[in-house]
């Protein structure tokens, strides 16, 4: 009986202190700090609103006020500080607490070890065997990203790993298993630089740090520290991927085709970067669902989730200003907003200079040497995007980008006898516009469905002094097009799509000149339909895509059937291979009929395939190469071959004796691919090599083989990233190359005569090479806190801060002194360019 009782009392002592502790009393902190400023006579100073709603445990012991303090400051997450003996501060403001946390998979609920820990787009630490990691001195405002591959990223704010238990936040990340192409290499070259399983490179535009010379991420100067990727005239409007021309690369944003990259004629991406999410690049082995592009696809997609807080930010630099907002509707509306302009034609800056020197050097702009002239140029770019999920299985978007370059040029004589002026300009505009919709009907079965449209426009008036001659051009562009893609999943290392592709593009050229009266129209019209299908497959080493698709072109009755694979098997932890595989066709194209067309700012003009004089290209090609991976230090080592038929004389830019003749041929590029880089907490190494080979085959043409105006032997790029404290990071790197082919007149007979014309007498051509082209880069970032909701970012950049002057393009025009002799034509790279920005970032 006795013993009975005593368990009784012992049950119901158990239970009083286990109520009593689920039942401690808080007080509210707005109370608690009266109560303190009354017993020992100091004033807080803080705004009601940031403590009205915190309720805090009183310490069950007497404290004096420094150890109040200090309880204070470990039990909550303001900042309390004393100013004197009686005043004491309370804000967010400049706290800094330690974290700590317990990385688990949430499907074993084992730890996950070597997950990366990333703050401020800098690798902080890494997890250990038990999957925890610990940070100490961090600030309050901070957002934690952690990720793992094969797993879902998650961000975090330090504010919920607050804790006054001293325990480790537990986080579970889910496997990413509806991806199949999850990321390879987390950190390639910079933060935000990623590759995945399939080959493809990332640009993450929200994690991304620096590269040398550059003050923003923008997006197609990033992508060429890559090797295989180059730009003969340092121009993004003229990416050489493998050997190939800027017109073979398929431009996507946000799956809406677009004309036109770049801002001060291709000295900026026209793509804002603020609120493009991801950058996709794929050089070989595309999926199936894309066609165009025979050299690469590069995909830039926006942010594609609903916001739900309002987010936003600005900035300026030498060349522009810029800004964009993420602005909640509703639980499931929201819309984002960018934009960009200019600001050269309201201020000239240093870096304006430059690039102005660099734009136009070799255009009317600057060689009207007998007439007074005078310019204004100026751009900008603006994008929308409306975004509404219906609910958790069907999500909606719409999107908008708008891009423009506009000059203003004129001719003006100002004499005692006549005074005379005329006006020309030059615009170019892009305007895209699509939808899309995706759903998830089942666990297995879902789709997506987008349509575009896509307008390409250049218009120019060239008003000639001298002779009293008007030309007037005109190339635009018109494509919409939809695309359905079906995606089923037998289980999760397999998946499988399938889908449609329909698409209209419509072009014009039109040319008229005054004296003598000449007009010209050519307007053509083509509908390309195609359907593809695609498997995926993907365990624990091996990844495999197999596509196929067919292109049908009614217009030509023609059928091409175009196979794709990418395969990559891991051999051990550290080694793989790869090997990917593709044809694919391109049915729009660039060309030159005089190089003083459009001022000679925008020499080229889309033109559409006829299958006759512009035939449709075709492109093999097939690469392979080896992969060792160690933690963070990464090689990788790819052999290519690529042939390229159905190209056009006029496509190419000759600067020799078939400038003006019509042919068409193709061209063969092979060579290797080489890269190493290492990645640590504070620093990142890299250096990347390209032996490539590149040569034409004209059979109209003698000789019919000769090197590629793009045949790059050599190339070499390499970098450093160093983070010196925290948030002050610095960024050198370089690239050293081979000088690209030109043609010599033949010495001692420089000139020939072609009918009563006096015409350059060329040599064989592309026999001669530039000399190196070299250059050295640098840039600091350095990021600092505004206020609660706000942080500010500085940047510093110096493009050719050894001022080499490398020599881009070179030709030979009759010297109309003496026609017997030629002059040298050379175009020369920028020099010594700073630039600087300043960007606020802000969320509420």
């Amino acid at each position: 009986m006795q013993i009975k009782k005593g368990f009784i009392y012992v049950l119901l002592f158990l239970g009083v202190s286990s109520y009593s502790q689920k039942n401690i009393t808080k007080i509210t902190l707005e109370n608690y700090l009266k109560q303190i400023e009354q017993q020992f006579d100091v004033k807080f100073s803080y705004a009601v609103s940031d403590v009205s709603n915190i309720k805090i445990e009183k310490p069950n012991k007497v404290l004096t006020i420094t150890q109040t303090i200090d309880y204070l400051n470990a039990n909550s997450l303001l900042n309390f500080k004393s100013l004197d003996s009686r005043y004491i501060t309370v804000s967010f403001a400049n706290k800094t607490i330690s974290i700590c946390g317990q990385i688990n998979s949430a499907d074993t609920n084992n730890p996950l070890s070597g997950a990366s820990i990333i703050l401020e787009k800098t690798l902080k630490a890494t997890t250990n065997t038990k999957g925890v990691f610990n940070l100490s001195n961090i600030d309050l405002e901070a957002t934690v990203l952690i990720s793992y591959l094969g797993y879902e990223s998650q961000q975090i704010s330090v504010k919920d790993f607050f804790s006054n238990t001293n325990t480790c936040k537990n986080i579970a990340l889910k496997s990413s298993k509806e991806e199949l192409n999850p990321v390879l290499i987390n950190t390639y070259l910079t933060p935000g630089l990623q590759k995945f399983t399939d080959g493809s490179i990332v640009l993450t535009t929200k994690k991304f740090e620096i590269l040398p010379g550059l003050v923003q991420p923008d997006v197609l100067q990033s992508i060429q520290v890559l090797p295989g990727i180059e730009s003969t005239n340092e121009s993004i409007a003229n990416i050489n991927v493998r050997g190939g021309t800027n017109d073979q690369n398929l431009m996507l944003w946000d799956n809406i085709k677009m004309y036109h990259s770049g801002h001060f004629f291709g000295l900026i991406s026209a793509y804002n970067p603020n609120l493009t999410e991801k950058v996709i690049v794929t050089k070989n082995g595309t999926s199936a669902e894309f066609s165009d592009g025979v050299s690469s696809t590069i995909a830039m997609f926006t942010k594609n989730e609903v916001s739900t807080k309002l987010s936003g930010g600005a900035g300026i630099n030498l060349i522009d200003a810029d800004a964009f907002v993420e602005i909640p509707l509703a639980k499931k509306w929201s819309v984002h907003f960018s934009g960009r302009r200019s600001i050269t034609d309201a201020l000239n800056t240093p870096t304006f200079s430059n690039y102005y020197k660099r734009s136009f050097q070799d255009t009317e702009i600057n060689h009207n040497e007998n007439v007074n002239t005078k310019s204004d140029f100026y751009f900008y770019d603006y994008t929308t995007k409306l975004l509404f999920d219906l609910n958790a299985n069907h999500h909606f978007r719409a999107t908008i980008i708008g891009i423009n370059n506009a000059l203003d040029y004129d001719e003006f004589n100002d004499n005692q006898n006549n005074s005379e002026s005329k006006s020309s300009f030059l615009v170019q505009k892009n305007l895209g516009t699509g939808v899309e919709w995706n759903a998830k009907w089942t666990d297995k079965w879902a789709t997506h469905f987008n349509t575009y449209y896509s307008k390409y426009n250049i218009n120019s008036r060239d008003y000639r002094l001298q002779n009293d001659q008007l030309l007037t051009e005109a190339n635009e562009v018109l494509e919409t097009g939809a695309k359905l893609n079906i995606k089923y999943k037998l289980k999760e290392q397999l998946h499988f799509l399938a889908g449609y592709q329909i698409t209209e593009t419509g072009m014009l050229n039109q040319t008229t000149v005054s004296a003598p009266s000449y007009s010209s129209t050519k307007k053509n019209v083509l509908i390309n339909q195609a359907v593809f299908t695609e498997a995926e497959f993907r365990n624990n080493r091996t990844f495999l895509r197999l596509g196929m698709r067919f292109n049908y072109f009614q217009k030509f009755n023609k059928l091409l059937f175009e196979p794709r694979i990418n395969f990559r098997q891991e051999l051990s932890k550290q080694w793989a291979l790869k090997i990917e595989a593709e044809l694919k066709n391109q049915t729009t194209t660039q060309i030159i009929d005089f190089e003083d067309d459009f001022l000679g700012v925008e020499k080229r003009r889309w033109a559409i395939v006829n299958n006759t004089t512009i035939p449709i290209a075709t492109s093999k090609q097939t690469s392979f190469g080896i992969e060792f991976k160690q933690k963070t230090f990464t090689i990788d080592l790819t052999g290519f071959y690529k042939i390229v038929d159905g190209i056009t004389a006029s496509n190419q830019g000759f600067y020799n004796n078939f400038q003006y003749r019509n042919a068409n041929g193709s061209y063969t590029a092979k060579g290797i691919e080489f890269l190493t880089n290492k990645t640590a907490l504070n620093y990142s190494i890299w250096t990347s090599y390209t032996l490539s080979k590149n040569d034409y085959e004209f059979d109209a043409f003698a000789p019919s083989s000769f090197p590629n105006n793009v045949d790059i032997r050599h190339s070499v790029t390499f970098g450093f990233n160093y983070n010196i404290i925290q948030n002050l990071t610095l960024s050198i790197g370089g690239l050293w190359r081979n000088g690209h082919p030109y043609t010599q007149p033949v010495s001692g007979t420089e000139t020939t005569k072609s009918g009563n014309t006096t015409i350059v007498n060329y040599e064989n051509p592309n026999s001669s090479n530039l000399d190196y082209f070299k250059r050295l880069d640098a840039s600091i970032s350095y990021k600092f806190p505004i206020s609660a909701s706000a942080k500010g970012i500085f940047r510093a950049g110096i493009i050719n801060f050894t001022n080499e002057k490398n020599t881009i393009n070179r030709y030979y025009k009759v010297d109309q002194s003496n026609t017997s002799k030629t002059i040298e034509v050379n175009n020369t790279s920028l020099g010594l360019t700073p630039n600087i920005s300043f960007r606020i970032l802000f969320a509420h």
